[in-house]
């Protein structure tokens, strides 16, 4: 493990802005003799001491409560003062530039939880949780980060690991009795653990990919024929006038951005220009950026009119092809005769009048994995956790076929790369440049 910086650093806490409590938080060596030179008084370790800050004439910055964590039972695993003060922003920069000129320097953003990592005080993934549950925007996201932080989806990612490891040892050693068949070594039940494997790795996968949608949300594209009624949908889903609707075809003619919240799950809509062969040179540009945003989506919502959905199914087919997920709204059903019996993959609504928006919502969550049946397993995770999982599976599944064919030094060499994989996940094989990519996004003083 990587020697933690041995320096001491300190840092307002506290979100920006005045509050009725401020904390500026320590944490080093010098932790506790430059909060013993503030407050000018001893301080005893898991004890809430009433003090006053002092600056470097004896001066009152303010007074407030001291709390001391030795370590290495504190948050970082280094010993860590809070200081308690009156959430003055002049005040609680007043602490750090004294904390300062008694030898700490100010702390980079997420180094607290940096160094937690660095001391094995948290694992990578619920280091990256912690910052999860901050940037939480309702309870069922602050109840998964939570979940992430207190190694629901560690212990997963682990026991997967623990079982490729043994898989691994057990090819490996069947390798030096490379005369024999495989299948007198315990092939049979090798398969089937690999099989088993695979299995818990597809499921943990799923559940890893529910848990970016939650945190991230789900970006959906919105497409269609011109006049099908997509901006109509927009407006609808957000609530307000947030797009221009006319019955003129080409008004959209740019990509225009929304992020809505239905029930519980974030979704950032993206209403496009109609595709359709032909238009003027602008509108032929937006059809450009929508094919090139369908690029980046999770979700096409393709939206076509109810009265005739065929003909505008041609116009979209190709550009949602490699969209992961699709659901077909067909709009105005307000305006036919009777509503058609409901299909799996179709929506009727009529953005005009609500007809169809709660059964429209209820389809978003069950995509964004919001549904009724997700909740109590559920945790956070984050695209890079996504992308492990997934180049782990590659590397099983190589590693099966090695198996099958005997070639088992290349079986094991798979073996050994997906369990690199999801050792990245947890930071037990990691790269530096890694590591400060994810903690330069985390706030100051955390």
């Amino acid at each position: 493990m990587t020697e933690p910086a041995r320096d001491t650093i300190a840092a307002i806490a506290t979100a920006p802005g005045a509050g009725g409590v401020g904390i500026v938080r320590l944490s080093g060596p010098q932790s506790l003799a430059i909060a013993q030179a503030l407050c000018d008084r001893r301080l005893k370790a898991r004890h809430a001491h009433h003090v006053r800050f002092r600056d470097a004439d004896g001066e009152a910055i303010d007074d407030g409560i001291a709390l001391y964590f030795a370590a290495p039972a504190s948050y970082t695993g280094e010993d860590v003062v809070e200081l308690q003060a009156h959430g003055s922003p002049a005040v609680l920069h007043e602490l750090v530039a004294r904390c300062v000129a008694l030898g700490a320097r100010r702390a980079r953003p997420g180094e607290f939880s940096e160094r937690a990592f660095l001391e094995g005080r948290l694992d990578l993934a619920q280091a990256e949780a912690v910052a999860d549950l901050i940037a939480a925007a309702d309870t069922r996201a602050a109840r998964a980060a939570r979940r992430a932080l207190d190694g629901e989806f560690s212990r997963r990612v682990e026991a997967l690991a623990d079982e490729l490891l043994a898989i691994r040892v057990h090819v490996e050693a069947a390798i030096d009795f490379a005369d024999e068949p495989i299948d007198t070594l315990g092939g049979a039940q090798l398969r089937a653990r690999l099989a088993s494997t695979a299995t818990a790795l597809d499921d943990l996968l799923r559940a890893a990919e529910r848990g970016r949608r939650l945190r991230e949300g789900l970006h959906a594209v919105i497409v269609g024929p011109p006049n099908a009624g997509k901006s109509s949908l927009l407006n609808a889903l957000a609530g307000r006038d947030r797009a221009i609707v006319t019955d003129i075809a080409g008004t959209t003619r740019d990509l225009l951005h929304e992020v809505v919240r239905i029930d519980g799950v974030e979704l950032t809509l993206v209403d496009t220009a109609g595709l359709r062969e032909g238009g003027d040179a602008i509108e032929r540009e937006g059809m450009r950026r929508a094919r090139g945003e369908l690029e980046r989506a999770d979700l096409a919502i393709v939206v076509l009119d109810a009265r005739d959905p065929d003909s505008g199914t041609a116009a979209v087919a190709e550009s949602i092809a490699a969209v992961p997920a699709r659901l077909w709204l067909h709009n105005k059903a307000d305006l036919l005769a009777a509503i058609p019996e409901p299909l799996a993959d179709v929506v009727h609504v009529s953005a005009r009048t609500g007809l169809g928006l709660d059964a429209l919502h209820a389809r978003l969550r069950e995509l964004a994995g919001g549904d009724d049946t997700a909740g109590e397993g559920e945790f956070t995770a984050r695209a890079r956790h996504v992308d492990a999982l997934m180049q782990a599976r590659e590397e099983l599944a190589a590693a099966r076929v090695h198996l099958d064919l005997e070639a088992l030094d290349l079986a094991a060499e798979g073996l050994r790369l997906a369990h690199d994989q999801l050792g990245e996940i947890t930071g037990k094989v990691r790269a530096d440049d890694l590591l400060g990519h994810i903690f330069a996004s985390f706030c100051i003083g955390k």
